[in-house]
């Protein structure tokens, strides 16, 4: 059985304002074109196919357009799950829809997917959180997965007196206990597959070694999969890669570059044969960049100019650093951004970094979250993440 898998497509997103959709579009070309010339029997979608609950109307049109074009009449069955960005209701709405063209969605752990035909395949049976398929005359057993919550799996809350490391390994264990009891699910003479969307311990995010613990979620072992599980098809981290100590489980990574911090890997999709009882063929799949994230380190003002004029007619994503001893005057951020269109910051870089830095504008005159990046860059000689960014916004927005 030939398996496509790919996680994080994020439709929707913005880099500083400025809207990814041109770029997610040219990856759904090709990413259509790659599952045709793999001949896919199965496409995997793990999750984070939107950035926020509520997509623009042109995301979601991608979306549909390009499933509709996977399905290739129905003879390829894809499946997909949500993710910790997607609004689980929203995602599955098109179920019933979508099922003529063998789409399977999964919104909530404990999804029960109804049984029947999915355009050329079928769905023999079904219950909270597992499917057996046949496919192209092949068996396949899939245990779905989606973003495991505390609310979406429905669990009492814990104590909150409890050690952080406490409630981590109280989530994990029950992880491990929902793995174990859908792996039982498993028929000797199927494929075994698992998809879901979580953190998995170890598993280097964004291109840093750093802990992985956003938005409450908390860290799981490897050993929570099960050991007769053929292949496991993750989402969640952008960073293309192999979970430790369990080669069998693989992040698929982003398709695009989101942040300056993921500049530094190259993105790609899977492509997994994979039969009964054996080990499966795992091959890596490169995607081009279709609009570099750049961050150019210009010595002064004048470089700055001089850079933009000669790049004004590549199309790249730019964060400018400059090295100055004073205020960027209001002028010459005018000439860069008239010069070179995709620029999305400049920062000052003062002589003695200990010190205050000034922002480019009066404070009164800059927006709050450009404020907050800007005292947290002085207080800790580092940008502030996003993800803790958009968690402040998100507080602030409604707390005002």
């Amino acid at each position: 059985m030939k398996i496509i898998h790919t996680a994080d497509w994020h439709l929707g997103k913005n880099i500083e304002g400025h809207s990814r959709l041109p770029e997610q579009e040219l990856f759904l070309k090709d990413f259509v074109r790659i599952c045709e010339q793999e001949e896919a029997d199965l496409i995997l979608i793990a999750g984070d196919i939107y950035d926020s609950y509520n997509p623009p109307a042109m995301a979601e049109q991608l979306f549909y357009d390009t499933l509709k074009q996977l399905s290739r009449d129905g003879a390829c069955m894809t499946v997909i799950i949500s993710g910790n960005h997607d609004a689980p209701e929203r995602l599955t709405a098109s179920g019933p829809l979508a099922r003529d063209h063998g789409i399977v969605m999964a919104g909530t752990p404990n999804t029960i997917i109804p049984t029947g035909q999915y355009g050329q395949n079928v769905i023999t049976e079904s219950g909270p959180g597992y499917i057996h398929a046949v496919i192209h005359g092949e068996k396949a057993d899939l245990l779905l997965v989606p973003f495991p919550s505390e609310k979406r799996l429905a669990e009492i809350y814990l104590d909150e007196t409890q050690e952080d490391s406490q409630k981590a390994e109280s989530y994990g264990q029950r992880i491990h206990t929902l793995f174990a009891q859908l792996s039982e699910h498993f028929k000797p003479d199927a494929v075994h597959l698992i998809i879901s969307h979580l953190f998995v311990m170890n598993s280097m995010e964004d291109g840093s070694e750093r802990s992985i613990q956003l938005g409450g979620s908390y860290l799981v072992g490897s050993e929570v999969f099960p050991e007769n599980a053929d292949y496991i098809a993750l989402g969640h981290v952008h960073k293309p890669q192999k979970v430790p100590e369990c080669a069998r489980a693989r992040y698929s990574g982003s398709p695009l570059h989101y942040n300056q911090r993921e500049i530094s890997f190259e993105n790609q999709i899977l492509s997994i044969n994979v039969h009964p009882g054996l080990p499966c063929e795992i091959k890596e799949i490169p995607l081009p960049i279709y609009k570099p994230i750049e961050i150019w380190k210009c010595e002064n003002v004048e470089e700055a100019l001089s850079r933009c004029e000669e790049n004004k007619n590549r199309d790249c994503w730019v964060y400018m650093e400059i090295k100055t001893d004073h205020y960027i005057h209001e002028e010459d951020i005018k000439a860069m951004k008239k010069r070179k269109a995709d620029i999305l910051s400049i920062r000052p870089i003062f002589p003695d970094s200990t010190e205050n830095s000034p922002g480019l504008h009066e404070p009164e005159e800059q927006p709050f979250d450009v404020l907050v990046k800007d005292f947290y860059r002085r207080k800790f000689h580092v940008d502030m993440e996003e993800e803790t960014l958009e968690l402040l916004m998100e507080i602030v927005n409604e707390h005002p």
